[in-house]
């Protein structure tokens, strides 16, 4: 057994100081202490497959992430580890927890994870062994892994047996609700603009200093179409987690932060408005693109036609949200979000419709992760 505080002093060495999760009670002690200590964050998230999102946001903001998690939420890591951190080679590091150990008793629903969780891990491509149980062992255990980590630009997993670290007690003060945030409904009536008419919309009125996340299907395309530049990143597959790493960038680094989201995906993760609000970024804006549609898998509908995005965002805690639908309420609701701390959201409804011959990124997601990373870091060439 170790303390957590040998396995946290030895990871902020190595420059690992963003932790982000879901609580186990093997982890209870590491979260704890995490959560205490002043020198290291602590993002808790709605679901293991954020978490994941959230610790991709910190890597390409120049922050070394650590995603803690139970071994029954690998399933909701499989999305992200296999279509984010793979295709962009993010590399993160993982504590995953072993319940349904074979040979300890446990409860019934973590006994086939049990048996599977190093086989979830390997077809995923995160190598992964033991999470260190001696003090001794610790360091190598880091190196060993961040070594790998930097030679594959991959996730690296820990997974921790009960009892591997000691007691820890929790020091969190109670989180103040959020003062009640401002719906404005711009809303007119006014024709409904397409999604690639919003997004000129957006890139005239964001400086050139902002970093844009925009979300997989024809979103990213059309931006690509429209104006590739380091400071755009456009997400493939991991449908959902587009805000989640947003929030991730967000919390690290005073650069502003757009997110060009669709609603098949933020209906998708709800989960992270509510994150999102909790952390109250203040450099974050939230554009929700929502055509009603699943447009670029055939154009099937979403249930958003009954959901109200900007009741939610305020009541996650967001402090304004904007209703618009013409592009002139657009353009208007965009400078607001620009010109006031957030976070904030910008849901717009849109008429279905793609760009004409509309074509994918010509650079990789690994050329376009890089780049990214090397614009909001303000690095001159992107680290690995």
């Amino acid at each position: 057994m170790i303390s957590a505080d040998d396995f946290l002093g030895a990871a902020r060495r190595r420059g690992l100081g963003f932790y982000t999760g879901v609580p186990c009670s093997f982890l209870t002690p590491l979260i704890n202490r995490v959560i205490s200590d002043s020198d290291t964050r602590y993002v808790g998230a709605t679901s293991e497959g954020e978490a994941v999102a959230i610790a991709a946001g910190a890597w390409l903001a120049g922050e070394g992430s650590v995603v803690m998690c139970q071994n029954s939420g690998l399933g909701n890591t499989i999305n992200p580890l296999t279509s984010l951190n793979w295709p962009f080679r993010i590399p993160t590091l993982m504590v995953v927890t072993w319940r349904g150990q074979p040979g300890l008793k446990d409860e019934p629903q973590h006994e086939l994870m049990g048996e599977a969780t190093a086989q979830f891990l390997t077809d995923a491509r995160v190598e992964h062994g033991l999470f260190p149980t001696r003090a001794e062992d610790v360091e190598p255990a880091l190196d060993a892994a961040l070594a790998r980590m930097g030679e594959t630009h991959l996730p690296y997993a820990f997974i921790m047996e009960k009892g591997a670290v000691g007691s820890e007690a929790l020091d969190e003060a109670p989180r103040p609700p959020a003062a009640p945030g401002e719906i404005i409904d711009l809303s007119t009536g006014a024709a409904r603009p397409k999604r690639y008419e919003a997004l000129e919309r957006v890139l005239a009125g964001i400086s050139d200093e902002t970093a844009v996340i925009a979300t997989t299907g024809f979103c990213g395309r059309e931006l690509f179409t429209l104006a590739d530049r380091p400071q755009h990143l456009y997400q493939v597959g991991s449908m959902g987690g587009a805000s989640a790493m947003a929030l991730g960038v967000a919390l690290n680094t005073e650069r502003p932060v757009v997110v060009l989201d669709g609603d098949g995906a933020a209906l998708m993760k709800l989960g992270n408005m509510a994150t999102i609000g909790a952390q109250r970024p203040g450099n974050l804006v939230h554009i929700l693109l929502d055509n009603g549609l699943h447009e670029s898998t055939g154009g099937q509908a979403t249930v958003s036609a009954g959901v109200d995005f900007a009741a939610i965002a305020v009541a996650c805690g967001y402090r304004k949200a904007i209703r618009a639908d013409g592009l002139a309420g657009f353009e208007t609701g965009l400078a607001q979000c620009l010109a006031t701390p957030g976070p904030n959201l910008l849901h717009v409804r849109l008429s279905a419709g793609a760009m004409d011959n509309l074509g994918r990124p010509t650079i990789t997601p690994v050329e376009v992760a890089q780049r990214f990373r090397a614009f909001v870091t303000g690095a001159r060439t992107a680290v690995a």
